[in-house]
């Protein structure tokens, strides 16, 4: 089963909010190749939960694939800051699984601390000019973390 890492704000959408509602659509994702890979997501992959836009920047838990891809609803909306006026329900555009909580780490892998890392060194995250807020994550990658964040 293939593993990945969605970014999140935690102003926006915390690891304690996923953890408070369980579950959540991981809509608003309005990037092609990060769409892809949201609709790559199976059910029962696990995936790393990313503060990105704080300080410092961490890895704070991890989540599983709940609900595969389906159409983002948000961008059917003509209210929602995430509408497509040009995705149809016939075709639409936009998707979003739906992720639920499964741990918080005790201690948060910090960006710095994942930079350091030799083992870590390949990963998409860590690649100059990346900005994607959804990536894949090798296997040997999310077991390091976990040994990282003494989950």
């Amino acid at each position: 089963m293939a593993k990945w890492l969605v970014k999140t704000e935690p102003e926006v959408f915390s690891i304690a909010d996923l953890k408070r509602e369980r579950a959540t659509s991981w809509g608003g994702v309005r990037n092609y190749q990060a769409r892809n890979f949201l609709r790559a997501m199976k059910v029962g992959e696990e995936v790393l939960i990313y503060h990105s836009n704080t300080e410092p920047p961490a890895v704070v838990g991890v989540a599983a694939v709940k609900r595969a891809a389906y159409p983002d609803p948000e961008q059917f909306d003509r209210h929602s800051e995430y509408f497509d006026g040009k995705s149809t329900q016939e075709n639409p555009r936009w998707f979003s699984p739906d992720l639920m909580f499964v741990k918080e780490f005790p201690t948060p892998v910090e960006l710095a601390r994942l930079k350091a890392e030799r083992k870590l060194k390949a990963m998409p995250l860590l690649q100059r000019g990346s900005r994607l807020s959804v990536m894949p994550v090798t296997a040997d990658e999310f077991k390091y973390i976990l040994r990282l964040a003494g989950a």
